[in-house]
């Protein structure tokens, strides 16, 4: 299995802004606290705004906040707002898959793998990666 950069930046992203999501954080604050490249990063936080994970206000006092709190968005979710399916294999999901012959069976495998991910991914929340000091600040309240 590949995981993309944007699904690991998108993640890294997501865990910098549920740290103290009383404030907001800009693009450029968020690419140099994880080393993201930042032109990169912000194709991977309009992914993200696009799937309601993150929200945005403009202005001075502007910047990015969790689109909903850190325990309600899992891996599952960033995964599927940047890449879309997890498993393609030669741009088909493995629900598509039908071999003839001695190869009858290999779908099936392809679709167990998947399965497991999703139920890994699906059952991981940021809030379940932040530090432990992390976990108790308020979200803040204000303009999406």
């Amino acid at each position: 299995m590949h995981i993309s950069a944007k699904a690991d930046y998108a993640a890294r992203a997501l865990l910098e802004l549920a740290c103290d999501p009383s404030r907001p954080l800009t693009c450029e604050a968020i690419a140099t606290s994880q080393g993201i490249p930042f032109r990169f990063l912000k194709s991977v936080v309009g992914d993200l705004r696009r799937a309601g994970l993150v929200r945005s206000q403009r202005g001075c006092e502007g910047g990015y906040w969790l689109g909903r709190p850190a325990a309600e968005i899992t891996l599952l979710d960033v995964s599927r707002a940047v890449d879309g399916e997890l498993i393609t294999l030669r741009g088909s999901v493995p629900d598509e898959l039908d071999y003839p012959g001695a190869a009858t069976a290999l779908p099936g495998v392809y679709r167990h793998i998947e399965a497991g991910v999703a139920a890994l991914l699906g059952g991981t929340t940021v809030a379940a990666l932040l530090p432990d000091g992390a976990r108790e600040r308020p979200a803040h309240q204000g303009a999406a």
